[in-house]
């Protein structure tokens, strides 16, 4: 089978042929109908994360069971399902007290999985290696879904619309009438843009440094678009009374925009980073503007979601119309041109680009 590899810390990511062991106790091998490119996997290749290599890319997938291993009771082979990159335990602290999406078990960027072809040790991302013909996993990271969806959307179910509608309505639980910023506009950024419009807020400001995602940005509900510039500030509290917003969403991961989210946010609002940074990237705030501002900053992890119920609903909300993940999805590509869909991401082009193996 083939699979997208990168070997190392800016190397260019390539579809080789690998050979998956398998599927042992407890795990089923899917074949991958459909994954998205996320600046995840991004960071697995410019060297924000450092995981083992070589490494297959890909997090964000949905497909059908095709083979079960001894004791899976979760699924049998025919089922469609998303891939979940963070099944909790179920059995820490965390997961005891209903934080799931803080599972001692998760945030492991690769797990050794396989060989290449010259007989290398392989490493997966997050566990899946989703940018692949067909993966074998654990049968806790695969996710039943109804079979009408279409494999499209459910592979952005599986991280960009959880993570974006989560930090929504689960992190910020955003209310209806307050306002939202919205700052950096890829697939998660996106999500939370058409998950804040859903949730009643208003107006909501979507915020990008490309004046190109204005469209997918009015597509996905947006009241107005703001050039990330040097009006922005005053642009935001022209929009808000003077205020600033009640809610900015960081959707990129970067100390500069966390900077931007602060300012634009009002006294005594709140500041979600949804976005994963580097580890040296380093947010500066004085002392003073922390309590003068009275503001809130927290992050939104996986989008505070428990994917085996929230996965579910979303699919739900898919199939009857009420979710609309079409703006997401700006370009279509099969696996030999995802290397090109990676160059995209860096250069801030489009939003989701959907890879068909």
């Amino acid at each position: 089978m083939r699979a997208l590899v990168v070997r190392g810390v800016g190397a260019q990511p390539r579809v080789e042929p690998i050979e998956l062991p398998a599927p042992g106790p407890g795990e089923v091998r899917v074949d991958i109908r459909a994954a998205g490119v996320c600046h995840s996997d991004l960071s697995m290749v410019n060297g924000t994360l450092t995981p083992p290599y070589p490494l297959v890319l890909g997090h964000e997938a949905a497909g059908v069971v095709v083979e079960v291993g001894d004791g899976v009771s979760r699924v049998t082979p025919g089922a469609h399902v998303v891939l979940n990159w963070a099944p909790p335990c179920r059995t820490c602290w965390y997961c005891g007290h209903g934080e799931p999406w803080l599972c001692e078990r998760t945030g492991a960027p690769a797990t050794a999985r396989g060989r290449t072809r010259t007989g290398e040790p392989l490493h997966v991302t997050l566990g899946l290696g989703a940018l692949a013909e067909q993966v074998v996993v654990p049968e806790d990271a695969v996710i039943p879904v109804p079979a009408e969806l279409p494999f499209e959307a459910a592979a952005l179910l599986g991280c960009a619309v959880l993570t974006g509608v989560g930090a929504v309505r689960r992190t910020a639980a955003v209310a209806p009438g307050e306002s939202v910023a919205v700052i950096g506009l890829g697939g998660v950024g996106l999500s939370v843009v058409s998950a804040a419009r859903a949730a009643g807020a208003d107006p909501v400001l979507a915020v990008d440094v490309s004046p190109a995602k204005a469209e997918l940005a009015a597509a996905a509900g947006a009241t107005d678009f703001l050039l990330a510039d040097e009006s922005l500030n005053r642009a935001v509290r022209e929009l808000t009374g003077g205020r600033g917003v009640d809610h900015a969403l960081e959707c990129v991961g970067r100390a500069a925009t966390i900077r931007t989210a602060w300012r634009a946010t009002r006294r005594g609002g709140q500041v979600t980073v949804v976005g994963m940074g580097a580890r040296d990237d380093i947010v500066g705030l004085s002392a003073l503007e922390i309590f003068h501002s009275a503001r809130t900053l927290r992050s939104s992890v996986y989008g505070s979601s428990d994917p085996d119920r929230d996965v579910p609903e979303l699919a739900r909300a898919v199939l009857d119309g009420t979710l609309d993940l079409a703006p997401l999805i700006t370009d279509r590509t099969t696996l030999d041109g995802a290397p090109e869909a990676f160059d995209r991401m860096a250069r801030g082009q489009g939003a989701r680009t959907v890879v068909v193996p």
